[in-house]
């Protein structure tokens, strides 16, 4: 049985081998949610908001949702056009746009 000699350039290699594919992973998984679907805890832990803030963004028609049984739920791509259609630009606040 032949033995194989692993160098330390095989290892170091192997190591930036390893860390792309991380990165890889971890990247797609901070864009995408596992599910397409969220409750009212993922969304507060997603945004960063309060209780009572998601129900003012519900309550108001900011954020839709959807209610089955007592469980409410909210559609990830929803979140994302909210987000989206809220976005403000620092340097045109308060100017006019030329056409």
């Amino acid at each position: 049985m032949a033995a194989n000699i692993i160098t330390v350039e095989d290892l170091e290699s192997f190591k930036e081998e390893l860390l792309t594919e991380i990165q890889k992973l971890l990247t797609k998984r901070q864009t995408t949610p596992v599910r397409k679907w969220l409750k009212s805890h993922e969304v507060r832990r997603l945004l960063t908001l309060s209780p009572g803030t998601l129900q003012n963004l519900r309550v108001n028609g900011t954020l839709p949702f959807t209610k089955i049984g007592g469980v409410i739920f909210y559609d990830y791509d929803d979140i994302q056009k909210m987000i989206e259609g809220n976005k403000r630009n620092p340097h045109f606040i308060g100017k006019k746009l030329n056409p």
